[in-house]
């Protein structure tokens, strides 16, 4: 660096001298004059290293011979010459003017190995499983109680890995005797996957054998009240009225009875279905499904949608387009009056009970009649709805081309009643594929409820703000709920701080002399801090889910 310096001897140098400069960063500068009138102005910053680990590789690199020597070389040459013997005289110095050196301790990054994993904590399920350890066996381990990640418990127990890796290895004897038993257990479980289906059948088996003494499951109480209240008084009246339509049918020979017979059926075939639907959709989640089955209605609507289309539409089509090319004179048609009025009757009554459920719930949503229907938010009641507004106008339709026929003879009038019926339905048919299509790919609520939902956390003081924030609705007035926030270090310290001794704290800094010790004392305070921020985190996560009920799963990501 400094080529002048490295091929002169000390004592060619005429004078050094130490002025008192204005500090730049708090350095003082030592300047060196040379014969040949060049000056370099060298600022030295002594830059001390420390290491958590004692590895030689954390000093400074060494100068090969033959290089130019260093600063620190300049500096001790030249400090070996007095002041008086270089012609400086002491009248301008002070003993408060000495040389100003700034220190700078540096910890060396640490590289974590494969070994600091051990340190890592693991349940005692993990722990059975994974080591092929029993209970028995964790009794004698170190127990650490840490922060619960469930609403249900505030903490539980949790073991070091390092731990149940020595305790499984004094189990077993041998890493090699380990990974066999963990072999046999994997068999053992594939074979079981092998033979779920006759597990499940015992299982069954053993459910109805304890179904006397048990209360009755909530899946027929599902279908007492709400949606399956109303899917299963349709189920029968539809049934009933596909009968009677049918017989009509047969005697009369109507293309339009026919096409009101096989609407009845698909109503009735698609009603069923909804009552899958909904007797699977209060099932309890499990390790395949965690969020639960409650999009299994709009799966079932979506079915019931294309079963409209492709069975009610599609016949009605076809029978009408038959009639069309193919007239055919039509019997009697009195006895095809009487079943329509009592059909219509019967569909009409159906349909009060789902109009009446409908505004039930829209109420408790604080929604619309109308919207609470375009946003599908009861797949069900509103396939209910629709399939029984679609058979009232059907029935409407069908009578008034049969009495057109009945006139004036013409066949063709039934006919078109059919192609009317077969239209309806297939009107119906779409609307139900495209709300429920977009129910199941993930929609989300509305804005004012997102807006909501973030003014209560961003009202928290600990937050700063939220960000990319998604609130979707699950199906069946649940809604999950997920937002990256930006929280506020200085109030979750604030909050860590309050709950510990401050005075023991005061004396834990006055005690720090080393950066080794300083090293410990972070990692002891960080470790904790971290912990209170995860119960921040909870802690909004528990509130959120109480003020707003509808909100069932909530992902708070840290910024």
């Amino acid at each position: 660096m400094f080529p002048s310096l490295a091929h002169r001897p000390w004592h060619v140098f005429c004078r050094v001298s130490l002025q008192h400069r204005p500090p730049l960063g708090g350095i003082h500068c030592l300047r060196f004059s040379l014969p040949d009138c060049r000056l370099t102005s060298l600022g030295l910053t002594k830059v001390q290293y420390y290491s958590t680990s004692g590895s030689s590789k954390d000093e400074p690199p060494k100068s090969p011979p033959g290089d130019a020597p260093s600063a620190e070389k300049v500096l001790s040459g030249a400090a070996k010459v007095s002041p008086a013997s270089m012609g400086i005289t002491p009248q301008g110095l002070t003993k408060a003017e000495t040389i100003q050196v700034k220190v700078r301790a540096v910890l060396k990054k640490r590289e974590y190995g494969a070994k600091y994993t051990q340190n890592n904590f693991i349940t005692a399920v993990r722990a059975m499983n994974e080591f092929c350890l029993k209970p028995s066996d964790l009794e004698q381990l170190r127990k650490i109680r840490r922060r619960s990640p469930h609403d249900d418990t505030e903490a539980f127990t949790v073991f070091l890995r390092s731990d149940v890796e020595a305790k499984a290895l004094d189990v077993w004897g041998s890493h090699e005797a380990l990974a066999r038993e963990r072999n046999l257990r994997k068999e053992v479980e594939r074979e079981y996957q092998e033979n779920i289906f006759r597990n499940q059948q015992l299982l069954k088996e053993y459910k109805d054998f304890w179904g006397n003494t048990k209360p009755r499951s909530g899946k027929r109480a599902t279908f007492l009240q709400g949606p399956g209240k109303v899917v299963m008084v349709a189920i029968c009246i539809n049934g009933l009225n596909f009968f009677f339509k049918l017989l009509a049918w047969v005697y009369t020979g109507s293309a339009s009875m026919f096409s009101e017979a096989i609407h009845s059926l698909a109503d009735t075939c698609n009603q069923a279905l909804l009552a899958l639907g909904i007797s699977q959709s209060v099932r309890n989640p499990d390790a395949g499904h965690p969020y639960g089955f409650s999009n299994m209605r709009y799966i079932a609507s979506l079915i019931s949608g294309v079963g409209i289309f492709m069975m009610g539409a599609g016949l009605s089509w076809y029978h009408g387009i038959m009639g069309l090319l193919h007239p055919e004179p039509i019997e009697s048609l009195l006895w095809a009056y009487c079943i329509l009025a009592g059909s219509l009757v019967s569909e009409g009554a159906t349909l009060l009970v789902a109009v009446n459920e409908i505004r039930r719930s829209a109420h408790q949503h604080g929604l619309s009649f109308y919207e609470y229907v375009m946003q599908s938010r009861d797949p069900s009641t509103n396939v209910v709805l629709l399939e029984d507004a679609a058979a009232v106008l059907g029935v409407v339709l069908a009578a008034g081309c049969m009495g057109l026929t009945s006139l004036t003879g013409n066949p063709l009038y039934d006919s078109l009643g059919s192609l009317g019926v077969g239209t309806l339905l297939g009107t119906v048919s779409a609307f139900l594929i495209y709300t429920n299509t977009e129910a199941l790919l993930g929609r989300s609520i509305q804005a004012e409820r997102v807006q909501k939902l973030t003014e209560f956390l961003e009202n928290d003081p600990a937050v700063r703000a939220i960000h990319d924030v998604k609130a979707t609705d699950m199906g069946l007035s649940k809604v999950r709920f997920k937002a990256e926030v930006d929280f506020d270090g200085r109030v979750v310290t604030r909050s860590y701080l309050e709950k510990q001794d401050i005075d023991q704290i005061l004396n834990d800094i006055q005690q720090v002399k080393t950066p080794e010790e300083l090293e410990s004392f972070m990692l002891k305070h960080g470790e904790n801090i971290i912990d209170t921020l995860g119960a921040e985190v909870d802690r909004l996560e528990k509130e959120l889910k109480q003020r707003n009920p509808e909100v069932r799963h909530v992902d708070l990501e840290i910024l």
